[in-house]
């Protein structure tokens, strides 16, 4: 009988490379470098003595071996994860209650896929969002009205558990024909006699207020907006200028709808991690929510860096 050193972590390897298209994001969606993962790769093409995948190719070409393999773990990961997923709720119990509140206006666009893959996952779970947007959304979990809450920091001082999300950047968005167009990035001073254009929330809460102009001192005149899509209206009939996640409106630059620009050299990222009381943080039910939030958010969110 022929030894295999086939193992699962080689099957989510496989399929980590087809869902993300390329050996580095793969690497990063399963937190492994790159080295690493190439070297899972190479020795399975020693062991079999065929390609797996075309190297060159852009999407990734699977070899006939390649998507051999990928038909075995189509059809055994599944099963491996139900099985484990049954056995933590003979073990523990698994009924209760999952209550997400959100600080962040753009948050359910790329939150509502995860949310319907623990619905599938989790049937017995209640799954469900605190309603309305919430400026201190940890105060919710520690007032036991929500389980876990989206966040944009980490407080040491906060008595919760950070599950660390992914980093993001964000762009300052103007108008076709802008003066500042031509500029490679915008500085502090370019926002100086603008309009800004932000969610009705406090500057505490805006990136681009909190690490970018007020040390400044700058504060230029400001309008706010509920929705994303008004906000980008109003840019693109030149009321201001706004700053927001590359992800949140990546759309709409496909369309050339507005223009975005750096802030800074180096560009301005934000954060998100998802908080939850400590005694939930190693629930089952938690760890692979926070999974399938991260799975979800790197495959269909350009862009974004795993935490």
């Amino acid at each position: 009988m022929i030894q295999s050193i086939l193992e699962l972590r080689h099957l989510r390897t496989l399929a980590a490379l087809r869902d993300s298209g390329s050996v580095s994001r793969a690497a990063e969606l399963l937190n492994l470098t790159q080295s690493a993962l190439s070297h899972q790769l190479r020795l399975l093409e020693e062991q079999y003595g065929a390609p797996l995948f075309e190297r060159k190719s852009v999407p990734i070409q699977f070899s006939p071996a390649g998507l051999r393999l990928l038909q075995l773990a189509d059809g055994l990961l599944p099963r491996v994860s139900e099985a484990e997923r049954d056995i933590a709720r003979l073990a523990q119990g698994m009924t209760g209650q999952l209550r997400i509140a959100v600080e962040c206006h753009t948050c359910f666009d790329w939150l509502m896929p995860a949310i319907d893959e623990f619905r599938r996952r989790w049937p017995e779970v209640e799954l469900d969002i605190v309603s309305g947007f919430h400026a201190d959304p940890v105060e919710l979990l520690r007032g036991r009205r929500a389980d876990l809450a989206i966040v944009s920091e980490r407080d040491a001082a906060e008595p919760v558990h950070y599950f660390p999300l992914f980093r993001f950047e964000i762009v300052a968005l103007l108008a076709q024909g802008h003066p500042l167009e031509a500029r490679p990035h915008l500085t502090p001073r370019d926002f100086i006699g603008q309009t800004l254009i932000t969610y009705p929330v406090p500057d505490d809460m805006l990136d681009i207020m909190r690490k970018v102009l007020t040390p400044r001192g700058i504060n230029p005149t400001r309008r706010t907006a509920e929705l994303t899509i008004v906000i980008l209206q109003l840019v693109a009939s030149r009321r201001g200028l706004a700053a927001l996640p590359r992800w949140a409106v990546q759309s709409y630059l496909d369309r050339d709808y507005v223009v975005p620009k750096p802030i800074g050299k180096s560009g301005l990222s934000g954060e998100l991690f998802a908080a939850c009381p400590p005694s939930l943080a190693s629930q089952p039910f938690m760890e692979d929510f926070v999974v399938i939030v991260r799975e979800s958010s790197f495959l269909n969110l350009r862009g974004i860096e795993l935490l």
